[in-house]
């Protein structure tokens, strides 16, 4: 059995998460597919060792053995358990690469003519609702190959099986063929209108109305939006929303967090600032002796939620300001004002000189 790194073969290191592996896997097996690479032997023996590397890096049991022993550890373990899990994840690799999804022999995989795209939102759009155009592509089938993607021929890897199989002791697993995807066949001359895809590409907008309150993550159907398939029915488009930052709020779920900066000396005396909130400036009372970070709550000033239909509140946080200069006059009325608070104004002396007494008592 060749040597090789599984951790070098999909290019990450070896603290690497089970998303940014997933994500390595993914962006190495549509470089090294060899559907890709007709013209490149080597692919398809790095395509084979990409999928190990995979297998056995995705598997929270098998990654350990690996860390530790290498391949030679899992040879003793037996590694040929989770195929289906793999070649789950790698059709979905395909089916987004080639716009749609490809239908496969083995009956446990639909063509999938769902389709997503992004849609980003200033803070405000998503707050309040609105309306937007969005441009996208979707996949239909090549009418010059009906989808074929060109002549093709049975594959070699799996003997127009569409499966392969291992056998570890008395058990034989069985596993989709990587080469085929479980068709069968392979491409052997590729169609000149879709380059083999057996697909062609359609640009097409559609406009959507924003609700209130969405979120950034959320997601919009817009059913018979979707990529074609061979029948002329279309699947879905689903809209995934991006909402950007606001500078001056921040959301939490459905309430709302601003910060109000308040001078000191209106902080100590009390009185009325003026805020920003969602829906325009508003008039807002401070206490005397406001503490920095404290909180005022203002009801019903939030988001009404698009998911709970719940009005969030918002969340006023005082932010004490200082001068950052002063004036010999403002100096000498600042000094003034501290020494007449007398005792008051020194009282943390008095703290530490009974604090230094305690000590002293401790060895009289």
């Amino acid at each position: 059995m060749d040597e090789f790194d599984y951790y070098a073969v999909l290019e990450i290191g070896r603290n690497a998460t089970a998303e940014e592996i997933k994500r390595a896997f993914r962006k190495a097996a549509l470089k090294y597919h060899p559907d890709k690479n007709r013209d490149n032997p080597e692919a398809e023996a790095k395509f084979k060792q990409i999928n190990e590397a995979y297998q056995v890096l995705s598997d929270e049991n098998k990654r350990p053995i690996y860390d530790r022993y290498g391949r030679a550890g899992l040879n003793s373990q037996g590694s040929s358990a989770g195929f289906d899990d793999m070649f789950g994840d790698i059709a979905d690799v395909f089916d987004s690469f080639f716009g749609g999804g490809r239908k496969r022999s083995s009956g446990r995989h639909k063509e999938s003519l769902d389709i997503a795209a992004e849609l980003e939102l200033s803070f405000m759009e998503a707050v309040f609702g609105c309306k937007k155009t969005l441009k996208y592509r979707y996949a239909k089938p090549c009418g010059e190959c009906g989808g074929s993607g060109g002549k093709r021929k049975s594959c070699d890897y799996c003997n127009g099986r569409g499966q392969i199989y291992q056998r570890q002791g008395f058990m034989t697993f069985s596993q989709t063929c990587p080469k085929c995807n479980g068709s069968g066949n392979i491409l052997e001359t590729a169609c000149k209108e879709c380059k083999g895809k057996g697909a062609i590409f359609i640009d097409d907008s559609i406009e959507i109305a924003i609700p209130e309150g969405v979120d950034n993550g959320q997601r919009l159907r817009a059913s018979g939006r979707g990529a074609m398939g061979q029948s002329g029915s279309r699947g879905d488009l689903y809209v995934i929303l991006s909402v950007r930052d606001d500078p001056v709020f921040e959301r939490h779920d459905a309430d709302v967090y601003v910060q109000a900066p308040v001078f000191f000396t209106l902080a100590a005396l009390g009185g009325t600032i003026e805020v920003a909130t969602l829906r325009g400036k508003k008039n807002l009372e401070i206490e005397r002796g406001a503490r920095d970070k404290a909180q005022i709550r203002l009801r019903g000033e939030g988001i009404k939620s698009a998911t709970s239909g719940r009005q969030g509140d918002m969340i006023v946080q005082i932010k004490i300001v200082y001068p950052k200069k002063l004036s010999d006059e403002q100096e000498e009325l600042l000094t003034k004002l501290h020494e007449s608070f007398g005792q008051e104004g020194t009282a943390h002396k008095g703290f530490f000189d009974e604090i230094a007494d305690r000590v002293k008592g401790w060895f009289s």
